[in-house]
């Protein structure tokens, strides 16, 4: 067992050794990551070895009892052989495509991406059981409950009590300047939209009416906006409709190109973890050695992070899924809620009153209010940072520190305290618009690898970067207190939609860089129609299967005659609703107290 006190090291994986193999998409990302903390393999190059459906990673050394962890595209049984196939399955192409009114598939591999961190999160958390004192365990995640868990949201609105808010139809973002410039719009004010509008002489009725698509269309994956605001947008140049935010208040961001943003591409890992100067051993903090006297029992090998408590100030979507993750590992999750509670509590469509998005990220939380403007609450809050194992926010740049409430601050009440930082940009780029989903997929290329050659680059509105940014988050707090763990040392972990984004379109930047077409060809991962649906035939299979007219035939005989020709395919799920019959999923989703629909958890320790 791996002793805090006598282990050096700088990186988390400082001596371990890791092997792995799989679906190349999978095995590349895990290798990446587990390199980037500090592993070391005898295999050359980036991206792994073997193509199986399902294959697994071994980290060993350090002290450590071999942690294994296994990872494929989804239970053979189900049928589901790839990305494009998982994609259809779990509802995501569904989501993406509601913007354009029919399923679309993501042109990136976003369901491998999101099941590779997955993967190291269940690493890491079994190093960190391990050096708690708890056994060694082996750990299995999939591509399917990756996806399932990147629509959770969406899919616990489709089963709530009551119906959305705002319209589910096409439409939305992005907008065309006179001088053919498409550009992404944000602002959280309605008194900046409008402004804006303003200034460009929009429609007053339209600008009245395009407020509330545009304000949910976080929720609902699409804005079908008055076509009046479009057609403002293509009157005029893009320096005057700069200006025009500049003086409402609004942020303007052009979308950059894949070939942009690996020119000015720095490398960086997607975090950054920088030990507390000077530090405490970690039983200093919170009562001890392993079974001292204080310090809670072992960890049972599925819930390794049992016995610590996360403080999470997050809204949104963030933060508050990186804390989830880190309560279904065991964790106690205490959120900060402002005096009243979290207002997102109340964001229609609800389940027992509550709202079903909310639930899908925050069930399973305590919660206390804190008035962080007060400073009798913000010492209050320190105290309980005193007593906690990890603090996490993703407050705006700069507010942590103005509160007193910053690492260095923390650090001075609790030396071994895990200080989280889930961001927008992380201060990496000195031109960065506002952090948020859709201005950070506009700003990193995003919007042009989403989509294959024949579309418009266009931002996903499925909230693409805030999960995946979400899933860095726990990642990177687990690598945060397995470093604790080894150092008897505090730590600063550091995180970012920015990182999400260059770790979702890692491929694409490489070809770019490579002076190769960065985007997936025309009719990548289109959907094909059937009499009663569509179907998404395996990536390797879609140029055979889009020779076969399928318009005819139900989706169950389409998918029939495919196989009868060796082809692979998926139905696509439509409804998200549908999920919980669907015998690809058969038991794997349930509903919690309130009702609302529940995601399988995304591993399992055996």
């Amino acid at each position: 067992m791996a002793s805090p006190a006598t282990t050096q090291t700088v990186r988390p994986l400082d001596t371990l050794r890791f092997d792995t193999s799989g679906p190349p998409q999978i095995a590349s990302v895990v290798a990446d990551h587990l390199r980037l903390l500090g592993a070391r393999t005898d295999r050359p190059g980036p991206d792994g070895h073997g193509d199986a459906p399902a294959a697994g990673t071994t980290l060993t050394g350090g002290g450590f009892e071999p942690a294994h962890a296994t990872a494929g595209w989804a239970d053979p049984a189900s049928g589901l052989a790839d990305e494009a196939t998982v994609q259809a399955a779990t509802g995501m192409m569904a989501v993406h495509g509601r913007r354009d009114g029919t399923p679309r598939g993501l042109a990136v591999d976003y369901a491998a991406t999101a099941t590779a961190v997955l993967t190291v999160q269940g690493l890491l958390a079994n190093l960190v059981g391990q050096s708690r004192g708890g056994a060694a365990a082996a750990v299995t995640t999939s591509a399917d409950r990756a996806g399932l868990l990147a629509v959770s949201q969406y899919l616990a609105a489709a089963g709530a009590d009551e119906g959305e808010a705002a319209e589910i139809a096409a439409g939305g973002p992005p907008f065309t300047s006179a001088d053919g410039i498409l550009f992404e719009l944000e602002t959280l004010d309605p008194g900046a939209w409008a402004a804006f509008w303003r200034a460009l002489q929009a429609p007053q009725d339209a600008l009245r009416a395009g407020w509330r698509p545009f304000q949910f269309r976080y929720a609902t994956a699409c804005a079908p906006l008055p076509a009046a605001l479009h057609t403002t947008a293509r009157s005029h140049g893009w320096d005057r409709i700069r200006r025009a935010a500049a003086v409402s208040g609004a942020e303007v961001c052009a979308l950059r190109s894949l070939a942009d943003r690996a020119a000015e591409h720095d490398g960086a890992a997607p975090w950054f973890l920088t030990p507390t100067p000077g530090g405490a051993p970690v039983g200093a903090a919170v009562g001890g050695p392993v079974g001292g006297p204080g310090r809670p029992p072992a960890p049972a090998a599925g819930r390794p992070l049992a016995g610590l408590t996360v403080l999470e100030a997050g809204r949104r979507i963030q933060a508050p899924l990186a804390a989830h993750l880190l309560g279904l590992l065991g964790a106690d999750v205490i959120r900060i809620e402002p005096p009243g509670g979290d207002p997102l509590r109340g964001m229609p469509p609800a389940c027992s009153g509550i709202s079903a998005r909310w639930l899908a990220l925050n069930r399973g939380k305590r919660a206390v209010e804190i008035d962080i403007k007060a400073e009798a609450d913000r010492a209050r809050l320190r105290e309980m940072a005193a007593h906690a194992d990890v603090f996490l926010h993703n407050w705006a740049p700069g507010k942590a520190a103005a509160l007193g409430l910053d690492a260095d601050d923390l650090a001075r009440v609790n030396p071994a305290l895990v200080h989280a930082y889930t961001s927008g940009w992380a201060g990496r780029l000195d031109d960065a618009p506002m952090g948020t989903d859709f201005m950070v997929q506009a700003r990193t290329g995003v919007g042009e690898a989403a989509r294959p050659a024949d579309e418009i680059p266009a931002p996903s509105l499925m909230t693409l970067l805030d999960v995946l940014g979400g899933l860095l988050g726990a990642e990177a707090v687990l690598a945060g207190l397995l470093l604790r763990e080894r150092t008897g040392r505090g730590v600063r972990v550091d995180s970012s939609l920015l990182g999400a984004a260059d770790t979702l379109t890692a491929p694409a930047l490489r070809r770019a860089a490579r002076g190769e077409d960065p985007r997936r060809p025309a009719g990548f991962r289109h959907p094909l129609a059937t009499a009663d649906g569509w179907i998404a035939p395996a990536d390797a299979d879609a140029r055979a299967a889009a020779g076969h007219d399928l318009r005819s035939l139900p989706t169950r005989e389409a998918l029939s005659r495919l196989s009868e020709h060796g082809l692979t395919a998926a139905a696509v799920t439509t409804e998200l609703s549908d999920l919980h019959h669907d015998p690809r999923f058969a038991g794997s989703i349930g509903r919690d107290a309130h009702g609302a629909p529940a995601v399988p958890d995304p591993w399992s320790f055996v």
